[in-house]
């Protein structure tokens, strides 16, 4: 996190032909697993440190700027182990759940996951409750099931505090008061949450109604509701101290405690509960290899916007809302956030690295901030690589045996004919 903060202060200029390897990592994820679904599954960790030498060697022997790089490595141990060690807490908690998931208890479940996503975050929310997600959509569950979740869980729902969503956290490190998001985003919030589980209960009551009855009852015959490694909430809380702890211990303190927590649920957890969730590291090991080459990768792109921001020549909050967002689709919205709150607070002469400031750009030009604040949180369910948990959620699912859509499918198919209205609408409803 800290180096996350220090990123924009130490940019530099780089050259625009060093946007391609961002750009053929993209790609890659998007188009190898349809292209040679079992070279990439084999080589994808070569690719993608290759793709991040490259551009680490630039910053090294053309910019020499060793030390951006060396920020983004600890951005990276700092990303990696609040997600990895959510990962394996979360392995450790099995919710028994009843299977026979009607539309309105899926809702239900899904509204609790958006409001739960608050308190210990998205990446959390994601990792304790996708698998009984799966489970008790087992006999109907399709593609749908699990793109909705990464839209509500994953990335909707942690737009109410600083602790929701890697960006409002970032905002909060550098003075925007605890309470303001809820304070100035609550409305938004209801209406997309509102409009994105009208939309699933609609498809998802279509689903249910195909599922043959025999088959639903067969299927959840003597089942309960049952929370099996509850000792293990202790150890999230230890890592939810160590994300607080960012603001007053320097690094890796918080990070070590992080995987210390991580280290101690996994020996302490039973091995029953860890086979009942079929855990295996493998889905924290994917996301791991892919963002060591999306974090280098990315900072030439985050670095010339970050530098040339004036030239798009953002002066409404309308322009902010969706440059904010549609780049926080594709890049990590958490540094996005960043570069557009910078851009925000020069523009008016005011300074990210002064919580005066922030506070005088909230009281002066209060929708710049909402707009850039709904803009990173909704827009990173726009692709797969848009927020830290998305690719964990597809990946668990994977394991799971159910058929996720690929990078252009999750694309194509559900965030853009889906979100895009719904958030036109928050658009022109907040900022027109």
């Amino acid at each position: 996190m800290p180096a996350l903060i220090a990123a924009a202060a130490h940019a530099s200029d780089p050259s625009p032909w060093m946007l391609l390897p961002f750009a053929a990592m993209l790609l890659s994820i998007a188009v190898m697993p349809f292209v040679h679904a079992h070279w990439w599954e084999r080589h994808y960790p070569k690719v993608a440190l290759a793709l991040g030498a490259i551009t680490a060697g630039y910053y090294l022997f053309a910019l020499q700027n060793g030390h951006r790089m060396l920020e983004v490595a600890h951005e990276y141990f700092s990303f990696m182990s609040l997600i990895g060690s959510l990962f394996v807490v979360a392995g450790g908690i099995h919710i028994t759940v009843k299977g026979e998931a009607r539309p309105w208890i899926n809702a239900l479940f899904l509204f609790v996951g958006a409001v739960l996503a608050n308190f210990i975050g998205t990446t959390g929310a994601s990792m304790l409750l996708i698998r009984p997600w799966v489970r008790m959509n087992k006999y109907r569950v399709t593609a749908y099931h699990i793109v909705f979740f990464i839209f509500i869980v994953s990335n909707v729902g942690g737009c109410l505090t600083p602790i929701g969503d890697p960006p409002l956290f970032l905002g909060f490190l550098k003075g925007v008061p605890f309470l303001w998001v809820i304070e100035n985003c609550w409305a938004a919030w209801a209406i997309v949450l509102a409009l994105l589980i009208a939309v699933f209960t609609v498809i998802d009551a279509r689903n249910f109604r195909r599922a043959p009855i025999d088959v639903r009852e067969r299927e959840t015959a003597q089942e309960t509701w049952r929370f099996d490694g509850l000792p293990n909430v202790f150890f999230l809380g230890l890592i939810l101290a160590g994300v607080f702890l960012h603001k007053l211990l320097p690094f890796p303190l918080p990070d070590l405690l992080m995987l210390a927590a991580a280290t101690a649920s996994y020996f302490t957890t039973a091995r029953p509960v860890h086979e009942s969730n079929h855990f295996t590291f493998a889905p924290i090991l994917e996301v791991g290899w892919l963002f060591v080459g999306i974090f280098a990768t990315m900072v030439p792109a985050l670095d010339y916007l970050s530098l040339h921001s004036s030239r798009l020549g953002l002066d409404t909050p309308m322009q902010f809302y969706w440059c904010t967002g549609v780049l926080s689709g594709f890049l990590d919205n958490a540094p996005t956030y960043l570069t557009f709150l910078a851009a925000a607070a020069g523009a008016k002469g005011l300074s990210i690295d002064s919580p005066t400031d922030i506070l005088r750009l909230i009281e002066t030009n209060n929708h710049f901030l909402v707009a850039i604040s709904l803009g990173a949180v909704f827009f990173g369910a726009l692709t797969y690589i848009g927020n830290g948990p998305n690719l964990m959620v597809k990946s668990i699912s994977r394991q799971l045996g159910v058929r996720t859509p690929g990078f252009f499918g999750y694309l194509f198919l559900y965030a853009l004919p889906i979100l895009l209205p719904i958030f036109g609408l928050v658009a022109l409803l907040f900022f027109s």
